[in-house]
């Protein structure tokens, strides 16, 4: 049993001459890492190095309104009293769902516009956009958020975690889950599984879909063990919903696809739009 007061860590990495805070931070380098690996596997499938840099500079901004509107259309009856609070993304509250809901539009748009596939775009990006979740969740250990039920010191001791997360996850005068982690952990694996999927050379959009299946089962479970979850009733969790419906959706998919014929082409296939867009 630990004795003394226990100090959060502090939620702001720079302080001068502007304020920078961990959250946005962590969330920006997920982010930077997943274009890295994205654009350097976009080149060996035939695709100008600067593709990705200019889908993430209309995609980013596009995902971060929609997660936070997402985030503030469920939670209404706060920011319709606080209306200064929406653009307060610094302090929290980015729903992941949203966000990818902004993300998948826009690369739609953009994939059409540049005569690309879209499924080829997306099943490259799925790598990076798992390990930026990884990432990313550990900008809500900094603000001590997404965080699950009321446990005891002894049981995140038993779990063997770094002193520095067993105190970040004391809160207000209890210990509660470490869910950030969980889905974390839940994601890196995730990220090794689907790089192992490219070397199957599965349909093009089979990895994307596959991402969505493994991101969508933990969060079904992990959400399970939140406390600030957005309801969509009293007993119901939209995550949960959500994750459920992508799953089925998921997993039509790529059934109707093959059964149709719609999936034609492979993972490694070469891009068939090479007046434009393939490596100068």
């Amino acid at each position: 049993m630990l004795i003394g007061n226990i100090q959060p860590l502090d939620p702001i990495l720079i302080n001068w001459p502007i304020t920078i805070y961990w959250y946005g931070a962590i969330i920006g380098t997920g982010a930077l890492l997943g274009l890295w690996i994205a654009t350097k596997e976009g080149e060996k499938r035939g695709l100008n190095k600067d593709i990705f840099v200019d889908l993430v500079l209309f995609a980013i901004p596009i995902a971060i309104i929609c997660a936070r509107l997402y985030y503030v259309i469920f939670q209404w009856d706060h920011y319709s009293q606080n209306p200064g609070d929406i653009i307060k993304i610094w302090e929290g509250g980015l729903a992941i769902h949203g966000g990818l809901i902004g993300a998948v539009a826009t690369g739609v748009v953009f994939a059409r516009v540049r005569g690309l596939s879209f499924w080829k775009l997306a099943d490259i990006a799925a790598p990076s956009i798992i390990l930026g979740q990884a990432i990313g969740r550990w900008g809500n250990f900094m603000n001590q958020e997404a965080h699950g039920g009321p446990v005891t010191r002894e049981f995140l001791e038993g779990l063997h975690l770094p002193e520095f997360i067993v105190n970040q996850m004391y809160i207000n005068g209890t210990y509660y889950h470490p869910t950030f982690l969980y889905e974390s952990l839940w994601n890196i694996v995730g990220f090794g599984l689907l790089l192992l999927l490219r070397k199957v050379n599965l349909k093009r959009g089979e990895l994307f879909l596959s991402y969505v299946i493994w991101y969508s089962i933990g969060r079904f479970f992990i959400e399970g063990l939140r406390t600030d979850s957005l309801m969509l009733t009293e007993n119901l969790m939209i995550a949960q919903v959500i994750s459920i419906a992508l799953i089925i959706l998921s997993i039509t998919l790529i059934i109707v696809r093959r059964v149709l014929g719609y999936a034609t082409h492979r993972y490694l296939d070469p891009e068939t739009n090479t007046k434009i867009e393939t490596t100068k």
